[in-house]
């Protein structure tokens, strides 16, 4: 059923791109990286935790010497390609597509045991895409996961999204990435996520979510993260099985060679930061791999290819980036009206009106006794306490302060508030919306006839759960789920890593069929928002664009659906409870899946003791209470975990237990 589905919409969107002709082709500056990062635990001045990052920006001349030095290494290569370059928040720069291009690209039919098979392709698998929204998601990526503690590309997220971590053919049996699904994030479809319609004010979305092939990297100016580059041109969208070989891929040749000038500091460059004892990886080429740099955009701009509109994110110009913190990014620090926490960040719109202010439930219509502004404030600032407390994961120097994104949602979905600390990557402000929903979702007593109201496709997963957990009334608000919980029955192996023959209720329904392109029931309820976009963006705005809402669940009572910007399926958000009714969730993203549990548990938490009224599911309803049997064994859902030891300022240990 599922299959059959994917075909229409891709025979739909197949149309398309026929009409518009198939395949067919067509020195600022700056400073790089080479400053160093500082730590953050001392405080600064005025009692404030974090530093501000400055305030720089990519020029119109910066732009045109990444896309120069782009465009010439790929010629040297042989590689006609686009270059796509977007600022932190995720405008697009400029889009160049080298004469001979290809229109479209392929998204990768490979599984990750390497399987192509035309015609059994689940997901998004073999789905033809404008090859400059390609070289955006790439260019986004790099932005997106970056920060001044962290340097990530996309052969980082890679990595980091594939059913065993590290990626080989010799770590099967291994967990999963720390970020599985995160790639289904920033989509075209969410709510929070800004258009190019709406002013340039971001964060932008992504035309693909994010990026998993190599050939996107993030750009510095000064030390400071503005902007990515991507580079798409060899006709395949996908991903790299194994991260033990050295790739000497095309496209991240000519991406490398683009960044010049605007590199990251080596020190926060991915390969320099372990996850559970595993190094990640930043790039297979090194800048000496290069040959000599072409820095004139001139030189190319004519001879080698042209600047190219592309519908929804850029009029075929080159425009000067945003600099992020301002009004005009969309992002900047909050006042003390707005956020108790004086390091905090919220979102604004164009006049610098915050977007989310801190506000009451606004689901009435289900709930007895929605939260109140106050409860929701007290969650969000004693969240972001224990956030400015903890230890990061992700970022370098060692010691560095956590930076994330706290989100806050009612049960029907609708934001009470959202906050950042000043540095946290931009990817982790949709993720912890995501998340925070995706825990009241499935904590509350309508998901399963949510999506059995969502069509076939996705109706078919409540009967899975069901027979996989032995229970006729789950997804009915019975027990309580993080997302860690709904994680582990969203991976291709159950339990997670251990590989057999049985795949978690809401993946892929054998696990030979995953590939990031299709995760389960993740995949499947944006489908057809993407393809929808997708075709707008090809057809110049003939067909009608996806609505700014995600997914195919039915509205919640008033309006606006629960899941307006998709699920998440790696860690960083709880339900919250008064008594045991559910009124709503808290997710978190940016700097460490363990810590993004801390911070929503123990925030969650204390905001409760605070205010009186609220806090985490009791005990008996969580879903660390269910157990499965496979193959004879018993296995344990999890709720959440916290890190070990994660405080700069406290020497605690096992800081969640007995909470």
């Amino acid at each position: 059923m599922r299959r059959r589905a994917l075909g229409c919409l891709t025979g739909a969107l197949a149309l398309v791109l026929a009409s518009c002709g198939g395949d067919g082709g067509t020195t600022g500056g700056g400073g790089g990286g080479t400053a160093s990062p500082t730590p953050s635990p001392t405080p600064t001045t005025g009692g404030r935790l974090f530093t501000d990052p400055a305030q720089r920006a990519l020029s119109v001349g910066d732009v045109q010497q990444i896309i120069a030095q782009a465009v010439g290494e790929a010629q040297a290569r042989g590689l006609p390609a686009t270059v796509a370059v977007v600022d932190r928040v995720g405008n697009v720069l400029g889009v160049f597509a080298m004469t001979g291009t290809p229109g479209n690209t392929r998204i990768s039919r490979r599984t990750i045991a390497g399987r192509a098979v035309p015609g059994d392709e689940v997901g998004l698998q073999g789905v033809q895409v404008p090859t400059a929204a390609a070289a955006i998601a790439k260019a986004i990526t790099g932005a997106y996961l970056s920060s001044g503690g962290n340097a990530f590309s996309t052969r980082t997220a890679s990595q980091i999204v594939q059913e065993h971590f590290p990626p080989a053919a010799s770590t099967v049996g291994l967990e999963s990435g720390p970020l599985f699904g995160v790639q289904f994030s920033q989509l075209p479809c969410s709510d929070l996520s800004t258009r190019m319609s709406d002013g340039m004010i971001g964060p932008q979305r992504s035309p693909l979510g994010l990026a998993a092939d190599p050939g996107g990297f993030p750009l510095y100016k000064y030390g400071v993260v503005v902007g990515g580059i991507g580079v798409a041109g060899d006709g395949d969208y996908g991903f790299d099985p194994d991260t033990i070989d050295v790739d000497r891929a095309a496209e991240e040749f000519a991406a490398v060679a683009g960044t010049q000038g605007f590199t990251p500091p080596r020190a926060i460059e991915a390969d320099r930061i372990p996850v559970d004892g595993t190094s990640l990886r930043y790039s297979d080429i090194a800048a000496s791999d290069l040959g000599p740099l072409q820095r004139s955009f001139g030189a190319v701009n004519g001879p080698s290819g042209t600047l190219v509109p592309v519908f929804g994110y850029n009029d075929g110009t080159i425009r000067a980036g945003t600099a992020y913190g301002t009004n005009a990014s969309g992002i900047r620090r909050s006042t003390a009206s707005e956020f108790a926490n004086r390091d905090a960040y919220v979102l604004v719109d164009a006049a610098g009106t915050p977007r989310f202010p801190i506000r009451a439930g606004t689901d009435a219509a289900s709930i007895a006794d929605p939260l109140s502004a106050a409860e929701v404030r007290a969650a969000m600032e004693e969240a972001f306490t224990v956030l400015s407390r903890a230890r990061a994961q992700i970022r370098r120097p060692l010691d560095s302060r956590m930076q994330a994104t706290i989100s806050v949602v009612d049960t029907h979905g609708a934001v009470l508030g959202i906050v950042r600390s000043p540095d946290g990557p931009i990817f982790g402000t949709d993720v912890s919306l995501q998340k925070a929903r995706t825990a009241a979702f499935f904590s509350n007593r309508v998901a399963a006839a949510q999506l059995q109201a969502a069509g076939p496709a996705v109706a078919d997963y409540v009967q899975r759960v069901r027979s996989f957990l032995g229970d006729a009334n789950a997804l009915t608000g019975t027990f309580a789920f993080a997302d860690r919980s709904g994680g582990n029955l969203s991976r291709p192996y159950f339990p997670d890593g251990e590989v057999g023959d049985v795949a978690g209720p809401l993946s892929v329904e054998r696990p030979g069929q995953f590939s990031p392109f299709m995760t389960g029931l993740q995949t499947e309820l944006i489908v057809p928002n993407l393809v929808q976009h997708l075709g707008f963006v090809i057809s110049g705005g003939a067909s009608p664009d996806t609505p700014r809402t995600c997914t195919q669940v039915p509205d919640a009572p008033g309006g606006g659906k629960r899941l307006a910007n998709g699920i998440q399926i790696f860690p960083g958000s709880v339900p919250i409870y008064r008594g045991d009714q559910l009124v709503g969730g808290i997710g978190v993203s940016g700097d460490g899946i363990d810590q993004d549990d801390m911070v929503s548990f123990l925030g969650l938490h204390n905001g409760g003791q605070r205010t009186g009224g609220i806090g985490n599911a009791r005990f008996e309803i969580r879903a660390d209470r269910i157990v499965v049997n496979v193959n004879g064994s018993n296995v344990r859902l999890r709720y959440v975990n916290c890190p070990f030891a994660p405080f700069l300022d406290d020497p605690r240990q096992n800081v969640c237990e007995g909470l």
